[in-house]
């Protein structure tokens, strides 16, 4: 039994050959390509409008007719609550265990273009959403279903979805905080396990605005910590930053990597553990992004776009220089998180290990209970059956979370990767084919702002689409 939970079994050797012929052949030609015509087709958006996203974030309310819907800001936190984790302390380590420090500067690249990616798909979302009940829902398979009109294609990016996150990504942050745990304290992972999947299990089954109000808590709360404790390691060693910086970059492009075959290794590393970390493209935050209460499709895209920016530019930039100036061996035995709690452990003591453990306890139980979401959403795609939902909810909080604190680090991250590179691809294809509409309501949204008014959007904008909501009062939308 033990070598099923293991990277070098033979789950593990299938899992990691999938995973590593679809990035290398396939994946990350069309993820750069996709990221750089997004780029082009908006004029920038990402970087032109960054001063408007910032303004968008305290705009809305969520409530509209008497009516509570989740707001601007606790969509944003439930998509950062997934970005901002174990990608940015676990995922950084690794890319530069295994990609060396070059692979820090394809994880700045893959945001930076990746973005306006994570634009296109999130305005979607807000453009094709639907009303259930009390409140909105949305996403992928929803904008391939009314947009493409491709219902197989709809079905199998909510399957893709459900078993990325809800199974995959959840034994990742499990694994994370058990390792985490183990190094800091000592405790037995099974029982770590056991017990996260017991918390987990109680906020999944309160439902989304459960998760929303603590995701709006704790994600502010943990990235305030870790961002304090990064700034102070930074400015003790500021003098090193030009240095550091000539590290990353001339690893990204060295000779020495290049003559070695060591190159795409970097740029392969980087923009996995780029792409788990920020996930732009991906399709999983468009989720969340269509369950906000907005007058303009283009606003949620445009908050959404700024988590991109906070999760990779940010945060896991700051775990990058710790992990680089701390000075520890990043090619030696330590990998993941215990690669991350060694670096602060060698700058500020033990108090640096044990505070990575609780960082990463908060970071990742708010991700496993945002990843449930996503697929939650897509599984209420799927099928209206009550005993399907909570057979769901049971094995994404439960049942995938204690495999992922008795699995191997490996064997988790490698599974990860195989999921994620099939789910970005087929969100690539849609958001590539239904962009056009994008584009259109981001001019829409400009020549609004420019006449000085509140954009506000009208599915009479778009009479061709089959759109449910954006009624003509705008408080509707």
């Amino acid at each position: 039994m033990s070598d099923l939970f293991s990277a070098d079994g033979w789950l593990g050797r299938v899992v990691a050959a999938s995973s590593d012929f679809l990035w290398t052949y396939i994946l990350i030609a069309v993820l750069i390509g996709c990221a750089l015509w997004f780029t082009i087709r908006s004029r920038g958006v990402q970087f032109r409008m960054i001063g408007e996203m910032f303004r968008l974030l305290g705009e809305s309310t969520g409530k509209h007719d008497g009516k509570k819907h989740i707001s601007s800001f606790q969509a944003f936190a439930v998509s950062v609550a997934t970005r901002v984790g174990t990608g940015n302390l676990a995922g950084v380590a690794t890319a530069i265990a295994i990609g060396g420090p070059g692979a820090v500067f394809w994880m700045w690249i893959i945001a930076l273009l990746g973005s306006a990616s994570a634009f296109v798909e999130s305005t979607l979302a807000q453009l094709f959403k639907q009303r259930e009940r009390h409140h909105f829902i949305g996403g992928p398979a929803y904008y391939i279903l009314k947009g493409l009109k491709q219902p197989w294609l709809a079905a199998l990016f909510a399957i893709l979805i459900s078993v990325t996150f809800g199974f995959s990504y959840n034994s990742i942050q499990s694994n994370t905080i058990c390792n985490a745990l183990n190094v800091a304290f000592g405790f037995d992972p099974l029982v770590v396990g056991l017990i996260l999947a017991t918390l987990s299990l109680v906020v999944i089954f309160g439902g989304i605005h459960r998760i929303a109000r603590v995701s709006s808590v704790i994600v502010p709360i943990m990235a305030l910590g870790y961002l304090l404790l990064a700034l102070f390691v930074i400015f003790r060693h500021i003098d090193l930053i030009p240095q550091v910086c000539k590290l990353i970059f001339q690893d990204a492009f060295g000779v020495r990597q290049i003559a070695g075959g060591g190159f795409g290794a970097t740029l392969m590393t980087g923009i996995k553990r780029g792409l788990f970390s920020n996930e732009a493209g991906e399709g999983s935050a468009p989720n969340v992004a269509a369950t906000a209460s907005t007058s303009h499709p283009v606003k949620q895209g445009l908050i959404q776009t700024l988590g991109v920016f906070t999760d990779t530019l940010v945060v896991c930039s700051c775990t990058a220089f710790i992990i680089l100036f701390s000075g520890v061996d990043t090619q030696g035995s330590l990998n993941g998180i215990a690669l991350t709690q060694a670096a602060l452990e060698a700058e500020v003591g033990r108090f640096g290990s044990i505070f990575v453990a609780a960082a990463i306890l908060l970071f990742a139980y708010s991700s496993i209970i945002g990843n449930y979401y996503y697929g939650a959403a897509n599984i209420r795609f799927l099928t209206n059956k009550k005993w399907v939902l909570t057979l769901y909810r049971i094995f994404s909080g439960g049942v995938m979370v204690v495999f992922g604190a008795m699995a191997s680090l490996g064997l988790v991250w490698n599974l990860g990767d195989l999921c994620m590179a099939l789910l970005t691809a087929c969100n690539l294809y849609a958001i590539v084919r239904l962009g056009k509409y994008a584009f259109r309501l981001l001019d829409d949204y400009r020549t609004q702002r420019k006449a000085g008014r509140n954009p506000v959007f009208t599915r009479t904008t778009t009479p061709e689409l089959d759109i449910e909501c954006w009624d003509e009062m705008p408080g509707q939308s």
